[in-house]
């Protein structure tokens, strides 16, 4: 009985894990890409992989994970699957304390933007799942199932075709839970300015000189004449500083270099921001409607600019082939990869509040600034629009919409299959007393 409880008590630990891990890497499967690219380079693999290749382990592995953590819920293939979990933790327990010890990335990623681990605590992490899953594997057939073996196949393959699908879904629109700082409904005026007011990480510098064969270290307070000869210098960290959600995140004009990013957060107003970390591997099957959102917002008064980590060459050639008469600033790669999962991607503030966020395959269209009583008049402001209003979806409201498309379903599923098998063991007990007797 004891081994029966700590089996299943493991089993529940793991497999709730996996499937938090899988699912949250499953709803931004290009913050999980972004995450393997960072490895790629730790490993100096990052000529050897390209962004297809890392965007397509990030699907298999969000549904490796998710599956692994479906079937040990429901004991699907016991043997095999604790085995599996087994392997998986053997290979990744080792690579978490190499990422303690080393620190190549500062959080591993297993659980996307949802939650932050340090590398210590990630291999702590792993070694409580790792005992788990060798607890799972002694005694696989102690899992108690939810399922006949009948239809073992309907939820695995169920399972396997809604984590795919919703990390297909996340790529084409824009991840269905957005755990970032800047997602819909972030005052970005209120947080930049928390940010800037912060007190800032202090490092101190430390010099090593000589002179007529006798080495001392000397800081900038008491840096010595020019008679000695510079040897080493080292810089250590004194002061942690604050942490904010928003960092790093600065806006600067291409044709001078000056910093608007206050002028463009203290704007009162509509602005438009079209995202593009990479303009030279931008999607430009929708560069008609960019163009169509830009001259709206000429014709209304809102600024409209262009945001990328490209270089004067890329942004010549984005000209040149879309015709974009917006202006072009300058903002760090990372910065953009993390304000939308889209290249290119489009963000609407509105006195310095996030209004709104579209992928490129989800634009505003005519339709969308039209009067809806008038289809042919005048395309109204964005006060009158609802897509000028702020409405982010709350996170139960999304998890509602899950639970509708999944676990509802499997949740059905498992209770017609128990009751199933519950009125056969009930025909089977009602013959055996017709035999006996």
């Amino acid at each position: 009985m004891l081994k029966k409880i700590a089996v299943n008590t493991c089993r529940a630990i793991v497999a709730l894990t996996f499937i938090f891990s899988g699912f949250v890497k499953a709803v931004d499967p290009l913050g999980t890409q972004y995450k393997l690219a960072d490895y790629a380079e730790a490993w100096h693999l990052q000529d050897y992989t390209s962004d297809f290749l890392l965007l397509s382990i990030a699907v298999a592995l969000a549904a490796l994970e998710f599956c692994i953590g479906i079937c040990l819920l429901f004991a699907i293939h016991r043997r095999a699957t604790s085995r599996l979990a087994l392997a998986v933790m053997l290979f990744m327990t080792p690579l978490t304390l190499w990422l303690a010890i080393d620190n190549p990335v500062s959080d591993c990623g297993c659980f996307g933007d949802a939650v932050k681990l340090t590398n210590w605590q990630t291999f702590g992490k792993n070694v409580v799942l790792l005992v788990c899953t060798a607890v799972v594997a002694w005694r696989p057939l102690e899992m108690t199932r939810f399922v006949s073996l009948t239809n073992q196949w309907i939820v695995l393959n169920f399972s396997a075709l809604f984590i795919v699908l919703t990390a297909l879904w996340s790529l084409y629109t824009l991840p269905q839970f957005d755990f970032r700082p800047y997602r819909v409904g972030t005052n970005l005026r209120e947080a930049y300015r928390q940010a800037q007011e912060a007190e800032q990480p202090q490092f101190e510098t430390t010099f090593i000189l000589e002179k007529n064969g006798e080495r001392k270290e000397f800081t900038l307070d008491n840096y010595p004449d020019t008679t000695w000869t510079f040897i080493d210098s080292k810089t250590v960290q004194t002061s942690q500083g604050e942490t904010t959600e928003i960092h790093d995140f600065s806006i600067e004009r291409r044709t001078d270099g000056e910093d608007i990013t206050q002028e463009i957060l203290d704007d009162e107003g509509y602005t438009f921001l079209l995202i593009a970390p990479h303009l030279e591997t931008a999607d430009d099957s929708q560069l008609d409607q960019i163009n169509g959102i830009y001259e709206y917002a000429q014709e209304k008064g809102y600024p409209f600019y262009c945001l990328t980590a490209s270089g004067d060459d890329a942004t010549d050639k984005w000209t040149e082939l879309t015709g974009a008469e917006y202006p072009y600033c300058t903002t760090d790669e990372t910065t953009l990869k993390t304000i939308i999962r889209s290249n290119p991607g489009l963000l609407l503030l509105h006195d310095g509040l996030i209004t709104a966020k579209w992928s490129h395959n989800q634009l505003p269209s005519e339709e969308d600034f039209a009067n809806p009583n008038q289809p042919d008049s005048e395309p109204l402001k964005l006060e009158q629009l609802a897509i000028g209003q702020a409405s982010p979806q709350s996170t139960t409201e999304k998890a509602a919409r899950m639970l509708m498309w999944y676990v509802v379903p499997l949740s059905i599923l498992t209770i017609a299959d128990r009751t199933w098998a519950w009125t056969r063991w009930i025909k089977r007990r009602r013959r055996k007393k017709e035999t006996n007797n």
